[in-house]
Parts: structure tokens; sequence; C-alpha cells
């Protein structure tokens, strides 16, 4: 019998493993957290799925997503990251990753860490929801509305609250698994972290 999984996963072994093993797991690792900020940010207008094709090459082509690196680079970077078919090019989207990692640094220099900072937002613990099928799903909701809101103030781009909404479910803040997904129960007792 086939495993029920939640109605946005296509039938790509990349896509089933990223469902099964990241989507809604809780992450606390600063380079996942800057790494996920800059995946999304790129996804903004296209699907997760042409992100996730591209992930590979954007690890190799952001430094491992090291913010130490990657907030400076330079425009001689730019253009090469600009001439890359691995990533989405677009100058608006780089240049926000270059932003987003400055922005980043300063945030861990205030809160300690970025995790700190951005799991506050939801109190510390995943919000698990109960959602039975996809179209209950929301796009963003008053948390993501004050994530926004702050991540703007604080220089990042690319930060929108329906982008922060799904930031919160790749991070594993809240959990949008529906109640007839396989990792609903699981997820549900936050039994997971990267």
């Amino acid at each position: 019998m086939e495993q029920k999984r939640c109605g946005w996963v296509n039938k790509d072994p990349l896509y089933i493993n990223y469902h099964d093993h990241e989507w809604g797991v809780p992450v606390h690792s600063e380079h996942k957290l800057f790494e996920l900020l800059v995946l999304e940010g790129a996804q903004a207008g296209l699907s997760w799925y042409t992100v996730l094709q591209k992930r590979e090459n954007y690890r190799q082509a952001f430094d491992g997503f090291d913010p130490q690196i990657v907030a400076a680079y330079d425009e001689a970077k730019v253009a090469e990251l600009l001439g890359n078919p691995g990533i989405i090019r677009n100058r608006l989207k780089v240049r926000a990753a270059i932003t987003n990692a400055q922005a980043f640094l300063k945030v861990q220099e205030e809160f300690g860490s970025f995790d700190a900072y951005i799991w506050r937002f939801i109190g510390g613990m995943p919000l698990c929801n109960s959602w039975r099928s996809l179209g209950e799903v929301p796009a963003s909701t008053p948390e993501s509305d004050a994530m926004s809101k702050d991540l703007k103030k604080r220089g990042f781009k690319f930060v929108g609250s329906t982008i922060c909404y799904a930031y919160m479910q790749a991070t594993g803040m809240v959990n949008d698994h529906t109640i007839e997904c396989m990792l609903y129960e699981g997820a549900e007792a936050g039994e997971r972290t990267l």
C-alpha cells in the first residue's frame, strides 16, 4: 500500500525526500536557517520544485551558504552568480541574498544567534496544525506578518509574509503536514529536529 503524503508532493524522489526528511522538521542550525532564507527568497514567483532542483548548484555558488562569506560578496561575485546557469539568475534575488547575509550577521550579533531571534516569533516551540486538506493551509498568518515586518525593518529583502510563512514551514516552525499525511503524528509530537 502506498504511503500518503501531503497533496503538494509530486512523484519525483527529490520532492519525496524533501517532504519526508526536511519539510516541517524544526531547524536550529544557523547555516541551515540561512540556506532556507536564501532559497525561499529565490523561490518568489516560482515553484519550490524549481528551487529544489537547483539547490546543489546554489550550495556551490553561495559557498555552502556561509553568511560570513556571502555578506562579503563584491560586484565581481555578483556578475559571476548572474552568469551561473545553475541558479536562478535574477539580479534582485542575488543581491537580496547578499543583503540578507549582512542583516543575518547583525541579527546574530544582537540576539546571540539567528535561531534565538527567528524562533521567538512563535514562542520557541513549533506550531502544529491539523489541516484536513491542502486547501485549508494558509498562505500567511499573523505570525508570518509579524516576522515579515520585523525582518524588513532590519533590512532583509524578499521577506514578504507569504515567503515568511513558507520559511516557517520549511524550518519546522510551523507543522503543516495534513492529517492524512504519514508524517502528521510524528511531526505533531515535534520528534525530529535539524
